[in-house]
């Protein structure tokens, strides 16, 4: 891996944003909000306490999807930004491996997510490490009988889906991610493993 991560989370950390009359911040290539990750988490929450245990994989597969396409798209705009060129790029030896590392340093300078790639098996496999993000704090309002990082999940099939899919905007829904250890139901961390899906 040729991405200095610390060095990269650093200075992706120090650039500014602003957001413009729309409420809109122009940033990485892309437009993105800020909204409290409380929002979203009481939302999920909502979403699944109305929903309850018959609709489960419905309310999950579509928050998943959410989190994928934006992550797709998003994701896409970020890794080809000047932002991204200017800070990432001088770090890239092995293409597209470690594009996907500096996704993640993006993803925690951001403060999405702790998250890093512990396992990549170029084209077939990426486990990710979240030791903190956001999604987890739905514990302190909602008893989960399930992993609930929705968005990791999503973001993280999508990052593979750019990495080893087909060209954009094409490549989408390659990959499958399976959250596996959770904060959210009292794991020490968050474990994802994105998988190739067989068609």
């Amino acid at each position: 891996m040729g991405i200095d991560r610390k060095t990269a989370i650093d200075q992706l950390s120090q650039i500014k944003v602003a957001g413009n009359s729309d409420g809109l911040i122009p940033a990485f290539g892309v437009l993105v909000q800020f909204l409290p990750s409380g929002f979203w988490n009481a939302f999920t929450e909502k979403m699944l306490k109305a929903g309850g245990e018959n609709k489960y994989a419905e309310i999950t597969e579509g928050l998943e999807c959410a989190a994928g396409e934006c992550g797709y798209h998003t994701g896409w705009g970020i890794i080809n930004s000047d932002e991204f060129k200017a800070i990432v790029g001088p770090m890239l030896k092995t293409m597209p491996d470690d594009v996907l590392h500096g996704a993640y340093a993006v993803f925690t300078a951001w403060g999405w997510a702790n998250s890093e790639i512990t396992e990549l098996i170029p084209g077939e496999k990426m486990v990710i490490r979240a030791y903190d993000y956001y999604e987890a704090d739905i514990r302190e309002t909602y008893i989960a009988n399930h992993p609930y990082a929705f968005m990791i999940r999503g973001v993280s099939r999508a990052f593979m889906d750019l990495a080893f899919g087909k060209p954009y905007p094409d490549g989408y829904g390659t990959f499958k991610c399976e959250q596996t250890k959770g904060i959210e139901i009292g794991d020490q961390y968050g474990e994802f493993i994105v998988t190739r899906k067989i068609r």
